[in-house]
């Protein structure tokens, strides 16, 4: 049985409707894609042996994805990693990229088109006037082997610009807190913004940029972004409050677009909801139905939504042809939102940090 759903007035139940069908026949198509001998995931492939359902027959829509249980992220540290290559794509160059490896072993998703597909879907989603067509991008954001290193590139070449980057470690960063060698960890964000700035001052055609929260503030104690000719922020990191998202459009950036995203590369990136005065700066994001989904749970019994308005932990299913990954837990936390005009299946509001856990979590330069 399907969750009821809750809309804002103005928002048609046919389109939710018909979001929904679309959903469930994608699952259909991921599903027999990863299940099927000759195109299928070893790994996915392997642990149907053991299932007491068939996913080529029993799989016909979202809800069913229940029968896999809860993906472990455990699955994802170490290797080998070619066991999540679907052998359809076994003669593919594929990409290995890593999570941010704060609380261990980096988890790694292997890849080979979808953080093109994702950025160029997202590309979309920006308006011209602030991200024009044919300008170059300044991607002041983690390197290594991160998603985002590649993705910014590919959304700079994909509007017909350049993508300009700097050289930065998060890792090192969030060593540096641990040992609480403070004086050491903004002298690297100094280093960090310094390269950005570099690169500013020296190619005038960059008119956007992507950063997250804390180094954007940075950037901005340092320069006037509008005055160096930037006029788009894509802005990313796990947690972004209403307070910030505040900040940054009436005090950082001076008429400057914002565009606050949610993303991390099990998922790709949500997209944030158009400002709207009515939402107070929550920041809202939807993902990039059907190829990912996030749902708020109850933390107590996280098979089961909370309701529209609800905090609980975020639940993220990504489903695509090179990766499948249903029913994962989060280490975040947000409020439910209802489907939307523009966006007609859930999303999210005010994602940060799950309370639940014990430890903080260290975030460095997000």
């Amino acid at each position: 049985m399907r969750d009821s759903v809750v809309t804002a007035p103005h928002v048609d139940p046919a389109a939710v409707e018909a979001a929904s069908e679309r959903l469930d026949a994608h699952v259909r198509e991921i599903v027999r894609w990863h299940f099927d001998p000759a195109t299928g995931c070893p790994f996915w492939l392997e642990r149907a042996k053991a299932f007491d359902f068939d996913p080529l027959k029993d799989v016909n829509g979202y809800a069913d994805l229940d029968r896999f249980g809860f993906f472990e992220d455990e699955w994802l540290r170490g290797g080998p990693v070619r066991r999540w290559v679907p052998k359809a794509y076994a003669d593919k160059p594929i990409h290995v990229f890593e999570t941010g490896g704060s609380t261990g072993v980096p988890k790694s998703r292997i890849a080979w088109e979808d953080f093109r597909i994702d950025y160029s879907n997202f590309s979309d989603t920006l308006p011209d006037e602030a991200f024009p067509k044919g300008s170059d991008w300044l991607m002041v954001g983690p390197s290594g082997p991160r998603r985002l290193r590649l993705a910014i590139e590919h959304l700079a070449q994909h509007r017909g610009g350049i993508c300009f980057m700097v050289d930065l470690d998060p890792r090192w960063v969030i060593k540096l807190i641990k040992a609480r060698q403070m004086d050491q960890m903004e002298a690297y964000k100094r280093h960090v913004i310094d390269q950005a700035l570099t690169l500013l001052r020296a190619h005038d055609n960059i008119q956007c940029l992507f950063t997250t929260p804390k180094l954007l503030e940075a950037l901005c104690e340092r320069v006037s972004l509008k005055k160096m000719g930037i006029t788009g922020v894509f802005c990313g990191g796990t947690e972004m409050t209403p307070q910030f998202h505040r900040f940054a459009v009436e005090e950082l950036l001076d008429g400057v677009y914002f565009a606050p995203t949610y993303g991390n590369t099990l998922m790709g990136l949500a997209t944030h909801k158009p400002a709207d005065p009515a939402d107070n700066y929550a920041v809202i994001y939807y993902p990039p139905h059907p190829r990912a989904m996030i749902e708020v749970v109850h933390p107590d019994g996280p098979d089961r939504l909370v309701d529209y308005g609800g905090t609980g932990r975020v639940r993220l299913t990504t489903l695509t042809k090179e990766f499948f990954m249903p029913r994962f837990l989060e280490r975040d936390e947000a409020e439910r939102e209802p489907p939307s005009t523009r966006y007609p299946w859930d999303g999210v509001r005010n994602v940060r940090p799950f309370s639940r856990f014990g430890t903080t979590v260290v975030e460095g330069v997000y």
